[in-house]
């Protein structure tokens, strides 16, 4: 992508450095870290155990690590607060074309693990969006692992990952985060999972829309850049890491969407750039 001399977002809170102390009670950070990866292996979805997480780790104490940031995780920082001001010129200009008005997300960058709104949460969740506090929670170190772990590499497929992020916070925005979680409440796990994944389409394509507007308004894509942000999509789809994780894939704990779903999606955003094609919720779950 090209990023020279684009602003980089101050909304953004560097907490960096700092590390959660001992837990007085609950199950401890390591603990947490278990059950997050024993909620994915097993089909769930991870970002249950972040919004339990405060009940789960019991009292922490937020204290300075002294630890420094190297070079590339700097520019990582810098490329990530460039991210976030582009998704804020992008969605401000779709809001006011209709008439409403962007409140831009929050972004934590931290270490290992955070405090949030709802309590607190391990790097090991992944980049995640709580709407208690209408902020974007990112460990750059996520960047590495996703190299390492899946093969996802390139800077536009790090854009796709915040710009997925601030869907979210798109969704929010609208009413369609909180109409989906009640929905959620409501129903079977297995629906719930449905309603999950037409969240997760939806934010996908939110991020290939951000992405098309931001090309139009700074020419940022390169060649190559639309391919990095598929052969990510096609690696975070359920079935893929299911099947990676445990050799098979469960389509009723799928909460998140298949990797032809998630490519499909942000292609569609990517290609029109219209906010009001991205409507996961009508169409029938086998159409998805």
């Amino acid at each position: 992508m090209k990023l020279d001399g684009r602003r980089q977002s101050t909304n953004v809170d560097d907490r960096r450095g700092m590390s959660v102390g001992k837990a007085a009670g609950g199950i401890g950070i390591g603990g947490l870290i278990i059950v997050g990866i024993i909620t994915l292996l097993l089909g769930g979805d991870p970002t249950d155990v972040i919004q339990n997480a405060g009940q789960i780790l019991g009292g922490t104490e937020i204290v300075s690590s002294g630890r420094q940031p190297t070079a590339e995780e700097e520019e990582l920082a810098v490329f990530s607060k460039q991210i976030l001001a582009g998704t804020e010129d992008v969605w401000t200009r779709i809001f006011k074309q209709n008439g409403l008005t962007y409140q831009p997300p929050k972004m934590v960058l931290y270490t290992d693990y955070v405090q949030t709104a709802s309590g607190t949460a391990s790097a090991q969740m992944g980049p995640f969006y709580n709407s208690a506090d209408q902020t974007v929670y990112l460990d750059l170190s996520f960047f590495t692992s996703m190299k390492q772990q899946i093969g996802a590499d390139g800077d536009f497929a790090y854009a796709y990952v915040i710009a997925h992020e601030v869907g979210h916070h798109v969704q929010y925005l609208l009413g369609t985060l909180s109409q989906a979680h009640q929905q959620m409440s409501r129903v079977s796990e297995k629906q719930a999972n449905q309603i999950s994944v037409r969240l997760e389409l939806q934010a996908d394509f939110y991020a290939g829309v951000w992405a098309y507007h931001d090309n139009k308004l700074f020419g940022s894509l390169e060649p190559g850049d639309v391919e990095e942000g598929m052969a990510v999509a096609s690696k975070i789809g359920d079935d893929y890491l299911q099947k990676k994780a445990r050799g098979y894939a469960v389509p009723d704990s799928f909460n998140h969407g298949t990797s032809a779903q998630r490519s499909r999606w942000l292609k569609k955003g990517l290609s029109t750039g219209d906010p009001s094609q991205g409507d996961t919720f009508s169409l029938d779950y086998n159409q998805l």
